[in-house]
């Protein structure tokens, strides 16, 4: 049993906390820390759990530190815990800066602890239910849309949104990043609100992505073209779609799913489309407990330190390509507009 602390439980930490608890075949929830005090004395008192008055005497009292605090802490948190001897679970993004990430990876490898970055994405029934199947899309388009939410602007959508759909296609893609196109404004934040990025990978597979807080509704879809299959990922409804074009007759159309034929200018072929059962999860505890799981094997964790610096490497990419695209257009101050 690993003694596990957690540190910051604001609204996504109590979701944490209660993950923690669920996760009780792996972890004891020994306390967590919070700067606020007025929280901290509630949630204690809400849910029973003992109050760290600082953020040192919680490292020295665990195993593993669970950092659910605003991204412009994660850097120190993370660095203090490293030192401390434990292993972190740090939520998305890993750090605002490469540099700071860099240290903590080298921090890391010294200290011979894991650190898992809360992609939870990877965890969703959706992508889950691909199982073993063969992925190597040529074309990807991802939209991220959600509903304004005061929570998270202290970053870009591209750090607080659109790094789950980077990551994702880092991971389906497992290429080099080329070329990076995007745009982007800020409508309700002094950072972008809305962002469209172009990613082209080494081996000539392209990914699409859209990601705004400022949608009227919320969506978290991902497609993936590629030569034998056409995938569709809702992440919000947590359920995939896979459509395959197959020869009438042939021996290995799947005998799940339904069947429709189709002329094309090369003859009739059969569409194959499977909608394979995700099941319901508990993501976060899920990624919570995979920790758990690769500390006590002696394996890598399953969003390693490297995936989330990868993902942040190119979300900073992005922001550079928006900011630059920014500057190439024509002051737009009142008094100025043409």
């Amino acid at each position: 049993m690993l003694k596990m602390g957690l540190i910051g439980v604001g609204h996504l930490g109590k979701i944490h906390l209660k993950c923690i608890r669920l996760a009780k075949a792996h972890y004891d929830l020994v306390g967590f820390y919070d700067t606020d005090e007025d929280n901290a004395r509630a949630v204690a008192r809400e849910f029973n759990v003992h109050r760290f008055a600082t953020v040192e005497e919680l490292i020295a009292a665990v195993d593993v530190v669970d950092v659910v605090t605003p991204t412009p802490t994660h850097f120190a948190t993370v660095k203090l815990a490293l030192q401390g001897g434990c292993h972190v679970f740090v939520e998305k993004p890993l750090t605002e800066t490469l540099e700071e990430a860099l240290e903590l990876i080298e921090l890391a490898r010294k200290a011979g602890k894991l650190v898992q970055v809360g992609h939870v994405e990877r965890f969703n029934p959706a992508l889950l239910s691909l199982g073993d199947l063969k992925v190597k899309p040529y074309f990807i388009e991802a939209h991220r849309l959600a509903m304004f939410n005061p929570r998270g602007v202290d970053v870009s959508v591209v750090l607080d949104l659109m790094i789950h759909d980077l990551d994702i296609i880092l991971k389906l893609a497992d290429d080099e990043v080329t070329d990076v196109r995007a745009s982007g404004v800020a409508v309700v934040s002094d950072k972008p609100d809305i962002v469209n990025a172009r990613v082209e990978f080494k081996g000539g597979a392209v990914a699409n992505l859209t990601a705004s807080r400022i949608s009227l509704k919320n969506m978290r879809k991902v497609r993936l073209f590629q030569p034998d299959a056409y995938i569709s990922l809702d992440l919000l409804e947590k359920e995939s779609q896979i459509v395959r074009l197959y020869d009438p007759g042939a021996s290995n159309i799947p005998e799940a799913g339904q069947q429709f034929p189709l002329d094309t200018p090369k003859g009739q072929r059969i569409i194959h489309v499977d909608q394979p059962d995700s099941g319901p999860i508990n993501a976060i505890q899920m990624e919570l407990e995979s920790l758990a799981i690769s500390i006590k094997e002696g394996k890598p964790a399953a969003v390693s330190i490297e995936d989330g610096y990868r993902a942040l490497e190119l979300a900073h990419r992005i922001s550079a390509a928006v900011a630059d695209n920014q500057s190439r257009l024509p002051d737009q101050a009142p008094g100025n507009v043409s």
